[in-house]
């Protein structure tokens, strides 16, 4: 990609991710749930939410195993991912990870590639297109980062 078509966050959105599910993806999750499909697809800004979670999902063995030794930030992206597909829960035969829940849109998420330092941002539902300021403070971080 050029510069030229970097400019503006045109190619890229912020995805609002409540915690711990945002860093689980920085773990291994590849499954986003949502109520409604997405018809994005491309890189996206992975965005910790501000809500803190209920004490019972940090209890999950699921989740408790994902996030054990991490940190959890709030209100900040923690990372960059591309999102590949959007689809309905087509059942445990044909979706079988274990994070998918059944009856909603999955979103499916490759290439994750976790910050060194989490950019305080605001964040919103659905995508939002992030600032070039913004995208530019996460890049500097991954620069080695192939788009």
């Amino acid at each position: 990609m050029s510069a030229t078509e970097l400019e503006g966050g045109d190619w890229i959105r912020g995805i609002t991710i409540r915690q711990p599910w945002a860093t689980c993806i920085l773990a291994g999750k590849r499954t986003e749930n949502r109520p409604k499909p997405w018809p994005w697809r491309g890189w996206v800004l992975l965005h910790a939410g501000k809500a803190r979670p209920e004490p019972a999902v940090l209890r999950d063995p699921l989740v408790a195993t994902a996030i054990r030794g991490r940190e959890l930030y709030f209100g900040a992206v923690i990372g960059v991912a591309r999102l590949t597909d959007c689809h309905l829960d087509r059942g445990p035969e044909r979706c079988s990870s274990p994070w998918a829940e059944r009856g909603v849109h999955h979103l499916v998420l490759a290439d994750v590639h976790e910050l060194p330092l989490p950019v305080p941002a605001t964040g919103a539902l659905p995508a939002w297109k992030p600032t070039q300021d913004l995208v530019d403070q996460v890049l500097q971080q991954l620069p080695d980062l192939r788009l």
